[in-house]
């Protein structure tokens, strides 16, 4: 007997865009949830009109971001700026467990579907809003992006070199780690309707959540009064620390020794024992004051193999070490192969594609990518028809008035 998903029984409506609700549905569609996406031609989703496009082919069903967290769901057409489009909305929260959504605050409350709208519809509705700054507060209805986000919340600051201005990363980092923050929050929700019958809203700030991930930086200016700053790859507390030139077409490979037994375990790998005891690399001090020139040794080994070897051979000698993997590399990654991360499904535009899975297994219960990313309102009739049972005639008026635009 085939054993059902986690959340098979869980109803989600997803008004979302870009990338954090996005994630957070798929996660919940790919372990069961019945999931609809409300989306319209009248404002197409961000990320259906971000590059790359599968074949190099433009076309709003043809985006590869959005593709990557669409698999599972539902799409319907429904253009929110029609009054009627909002009746509909209304009979798909009352069909609904979650509301989730990612807009402007207040966007909904222009559609009568804040909460406390919600909540009169249905009374155990838990709903979650995420937002750049959170629902309320002076700086909450200011625009952003998950970039912009990424350096009001101290991530651009760190990332860079001591000489060069910071860069920060070209990912909006609060969107992608949000929504593990959220997944967390509703299964808490979940268990709190499962106990009491009660719903509730959930006010997720992705500016606070950037913040817990630079907590040991913030706690180190608190404590000690020390910026931060940019440090390249290097550590203060390990050396070598970096990532070095292999063999190769612009391959590479990460090494970072902590302690003297790895240090000395390192200096055998490479041949080099005379430098365990070095006076320029003895200590952990010795080797921070002389790291430029330790790097040069480092990479003057490293440069005549493969970063596969290099790391083979600092693995099997206890010494911390991975291959720096393009896209290739991780797509014939034999970890991620044996876990089934890559799971492939045919769309009907953009052919054979591979996706993520989520990163975590459940044991009694499987993760299942059944269906590839909708073609935008591909579901329009069939949620109307067989989830909110409306009629044929219904239908085909609200059609024809433009509310499935």
């Amino acid at each position: 007997m085939e054993t059902k998903e986690a959340l098979s029984d869980l109803k989600v409506l997803e008004f979302g865009t870009m990338v954090t609700i996005p994630m957070v549905g798929k996660i919940l569609a790919d372990h069961g949830a019945k999931l609809v996406k409300i989306e319209s031609m009248a404002r197409v989703d961000v990320s259906r009109a971000y590059i790359p496009m599968a074949g190099g082919i433009r076309g709003i069903n043809r985006c590869l971001a959005f593709a990557a967290w669409g698999t599972n769901k539902y799409s319907m057409a429904l253009n929110m700026n029609r009054p009627k489009a909002r009746d509909v909305a209304k009979k798909l929260i009352a069909w609904a467990d979650i509301v989730i959504e990612n807009f402007m605050p207040g966007t909904l409350e222009k559609w009568g579907l804040g909460y406390d709208s919600l909540r009169a519809i249905k009374p155990d509705i838990i709903m979650l809003r995420t937002s750049m700054q959170g629902l309320t507060g002076p700086h909450a209805l200011q625009p952003s992006t998950g970039y912009e986000s990424q350096a009001r919340a101290g991530f651009i600051q760190l990332v860079g070199w001591p000489d060069r201005p910071p860069v920060g990363s070209s990912r909006p980092w609060t969107d992608h780690i949000s929504p593990w923050y959220i997944i967390t929050a509703l299964m808490g929700a979940l268990d709190y309707r499962k106990r009491t019958g009660k719903g509730q809203l959930l006010d997720v700030s992705q500016f606070e959540v950037g913040e817990t991930f630079i907590a040991a930086a913030f706690l180190d200016y608190v404590a000690n009064g020390r910026e931060p700053r940019p440090v390249g790859n290097t550590s203060t507390y390990a050396a070598p620390h970096a990532a070095y030139r292999c063999l190769g077409d612009d391959r590479w490979c990460a090494i970072a020794v902590f302690t003297q037994q790895e240090w000395a375990a390192f200096c055998e790998v490479i041949g080099r024992l005379e430098l365990a005891n070095d006076p320029r690399f003895a200590t952990l001090t010795d080797r921070k004051k002389n790291e430029a020139e330790l790097d040069i040794i480092v990479e003057d080994w490293t440069k005549d193999y493969p970063p596969e070897e290099v790391m083979r051979r600092m693995q099997e000698a206890g010494v911390a070490s991975g291959v720096v993997e393009n896209n290739k590399d991780l797509h014939e990654d034999p970890q991620l192969e044996h876990r089934r991360h890559f799971w492939e499904l045919d769309h009907v535009e953009m052919g054979k594609v591979r996706y993520d899975a989520s990163s975590f297994r459940l044991s009694k219960t499987p993760l299942n990518m059944k269906t590839p990313p909708p073609l935008l309102g591909e579901h329009t009739e069939m949620v109307c028809r067989e989830i909110l049972g409306m009629p044929d005639e219904e239908f085909v008026e609200l059609m024809s008035q433009g509310v499935f635009e």
